[in-house]
């Protein structure tokens, strides 16, 4: 008779099948290739294994220690081996940009003294583990709360209610974790001020405007605005910078993506904020408290993102011919079925390889992508001068290739997110959407797109997961930007030389 597994292999592999496609996603993020996303992996799941196990060992002798749900435990154990590997003289195996945020005062906070740790992190370990884990899939993963339910064992009709409890849980252990926050004279004042304004009572109520200039320049009070609003639709962005640190933006939007392609897109934002299966997915709050607080989360995400100044992004980068390492096979480790387990490549497989395209140096700066039209230039017309879109020939064909759905997500002070939605004529091997900017935008990161950027003038260059497009057939992709002053829509909108019509 085959010896039947132990309850702790039973516990670690169900473990493994949880968290399996975050950690691959997330340290395929941190990483320069398919081998050292593997490696990275690997490692962080031995590393969050041994944490899970100590919390248990100590829980068996009656002094168990919070810690974190399982996926943000594992997603913590990836930036703790990506420092360890930057110390180790690993670092030329990691993505340039996270070097530089491992090299940061911002990483530091994390392993440092914990009234100095992003309060999202802190809030999140004082939950209870299983509040925090509904907070986690909910909020971060993305998930339907009916999937949630089922994946922790809750009832689905109440687990609406019990998601509004979370919240407010998770509210309350912002507000006495930024009190107990050393803080300077300034912060201190403002403390309780901004207790009172971000209170769900208070939710239509114009922000003081001095507290508003606070908040423009105080990363900690920014980052503390953002979790004491839960219902505002700066949670995901304040959870997914507080406990995973850099690339928090980008993990985000790869969870959003594989969750709809799972599962569907989530419903629409109704009156107050809320969607219709109860999740309160995020929306765009302006000219008030929210316009600071939520559009702050992104200052707070500082802690998150580094600028990226037209460098490789930390989101969609090339590895010429690596394999996507969320490839379930691909890890050493054991498996099992879990209910709720997805994979994510298999649904939103993340940025991998694009043999051309914006690949990255060794300094992180990326390339521009190739402006070669992949369809052949008609005779008696000039060749483009390099790095400029070639002229639309003359045809019998309408004059706009394809039609582009630009959307601003989300601004904040110094910067925005927004997405771009093509609808092309005709088939499409491969893919490049030009535009220009009006107002001195620079393109930071770029999802399921390479970017390059010379002067006011962008491209987004297909990866090879998304290059081939079928006729009347819908692409779209994501950045995240810098701006100083106006946001003005972008012009000269282009799919492949060929002009677009902006919808």
């Amino acid at each position: 008779m085959p010896d039947r597994p132990s309850p702790q292999d039973a516990t670690e592999a169900a473990l493994f099948d949880e968290c399996r496609d975050a950690v691959l996603s997330y340290a395929d993020l941190c990483t320069a290739g398919s081998a050292a996303a593997h490696d990275l992996a690997t490692e962080a799941f031995a590393l969050g294994v041994r944490e899970v196990r100590a919390a248990d060992a100590g829980a068996s002798r009656g002094r168990r220690t919070p810690r974190l749900p399982a996926i943000p435990l594992m997603l913590t154990a990836v930036r703790t081996t990506a420092a360890a590997w930057e110390a180790e003289g690993l670092g030329h195996r990691l993505d340039p940009d996270l070097r530089l945020w491992l090299n940061s005062p911002q990483a530091a906070r994390y392993p440092g003294p914990p009234l100095h740790r992003p309060l999202a992190l802190r809030a999140l370990r004082d939950l209870q583990e299983a509040d925090a884990a509904l907070l986690w899939l909910t909020e971060v993963e993305a998930l339907p709360l009916v999937v949630v339910a089922r994946r922790l064992g809750l009832d689905p009709a109440a687990v609406s209610g019990e998601l509004d409890q979370v919240r407010a849980l998770f509210r309350d252990r912002c507000r006495r974790d930024h009190l107990d926050t050393p803080m300077d004279a300034e912060c201190r004042s403002y403390a309780r001020l901004l207790d009172a304004v971000t209170r769900p009572a208070a939710a239509a109520a114009e922000a003081p405007e001095d507290l508003s200039r606070h908040l423009a320049t105080c990363v900690g009070c920014a980052e503390a605005a953002a979790c004491l609003r839960p219902h505002g639709g700066a949670l995901p962005a304040a959870l997914a910078g507080g406990v995973i640190g850099w690339g928090g933006l980008a993990y985000l939007e790869r969870r959003r993506r594989a969750a709809e392609a799972r599962l569907g897109p989530r419903p629409p934002v109704a009156a107050g904020g809320e969607t219709g299966d109860g999740g309160g997915r995020a929306r765009v709050v302006r000219g008030s408290l929210l316009a600071a607080a939520v559009a702050l989360s992104a200052l707070a995400l500082t802690v998150s993102l580094m600028p990226f100044d037209g460098k490789a992004n930390d989101a969609a980068r090339s590895d010429g011919g690596r394999q996507s390492v969320a490839d379930p096979g691909i890890l050493p480790l054991p498996t099992g079925p879990s209910a709720g387990a997805s994979p994510d490549a298999t649904a939103a497989p993340p940025s991998s390889p694009a043999p051309s395209a914006g690949r990255p140096t060794a300094t992180g700066t990326a390339r521009a992508p190739a402006h070669d039209d992949p369809d052949p230039e008609p005779q008696g017309t000039a060749s483009p001068t390099a790095g400029e879109d070639p002229p639309a020939p003359a045809s019998s064909e309408p004059s706009a290739a394809c039609q582009v759905r630009y959307r601003v997500v989300n601004e904040w002070t110094d910067g925005f997110q927004a997405t771009v939605t093509v609808t092309t004529a005709r088939a499409l091997d491969t893919w490049r959407v030009a535009w220009t900017f009006r107002d001195g935008q620079r393109v930071g990161q770029m999802w399921d797109a390479e970017a390059a950027q010379s002067g006011p003038r962008v491209t987004a260059g297909a990866t090879d997961y998304n290059s081939s497009v079928a006729a009347g057939g819908t692409f779209a992709f994501g950045f995240v930007a810098d701006r100083h002053g106006a946001n003005s829509t972008p012009y000269a909108f282009s799919l492949n030389g060929r002009d677009c019509a902006v919808a």
